[in-house]
């Protein structure tokens, strides 16, 4: 019982920290990364659609990110989507392809992103800890319910903290490459 508690709760850990990892990676570096734009909509036939999912997009660069739309009537939405987002871009439009400069981040733009990578860490945490108090709870209530003994529950507590470590670990090693990359720039 302990331990399909433990395998559960692993699981969820391990779903909420790929979530932080596709979240982190959209923060901006100063460096052309298309992630950025997995947040961006058009209107596609009625229907709001990701960009990456109604264009090619390219990095030649480091400091430049082409965009593609596969119907040429997307143009002039998606240079406006992507101009409107509040990422801080300016993309030009030549007709063909649309170009967006990645302009490289000041000093002051850089510590305010690491300074959100490190409450993205500490939100990430939370719901790490969040987990961990509610399996704890579970596996003390089955040890009340007389379904588990008494080793079984300190057992699986034991456990249960190793694994919370490890996944805050984890979390903590993609936010610190993360506000490296950031004040690297």
């Amino acid at each position: 019982m302990v331990r399909d508690v433990l395998k559960e709760t692993e699981k969820k850990m391990k779903a909420s920290l790929d979530y932080f990892r596709k979240e982190i990676s959209k923060l901006r570096t100063g460096r052309a990364n298309i992630s950025i734009f997995e947040d961006i909509k058009v209107m596609y036939y009625g229907t709001p659609t990701p960009v990456n999912q109604v264009a090619t997009i390219g990095v030649p660069d480091p400091t430049l990110i082409t965009v593609q739309p596969w119907d040429p009537g997307l143009m002039e939405t998606v240079e406006k989507a992507i101009r409107s987002s509040d990422l801080g871009f300016n993309p030009i439009n030549d007709g063909r392809v649309i170009k967006v400069p990645v302009p490289p981040l000041d000093e002051e733009r850089r510590k305010e992103l690491a300074k959100k990578a490190g409450k993205m860490l500490e939100e990430e945490k939370t719901a790490l800890r969040n987990m961990r108090r509610e399996s704890k709870e579970y596996i003390e209530k089955l040890e009340k319910d007389k379904k588990i003994t008494e080793d079984d529950k300190f057992q699986g507590l034991e456990k249960l903290q190793e694994l919370l470590d490890e996944y805050i670990k984890q979390a903590e090693g993609v936010a610190a490459a993360k506000e490296k990359e950031i004040l690297e720039g």
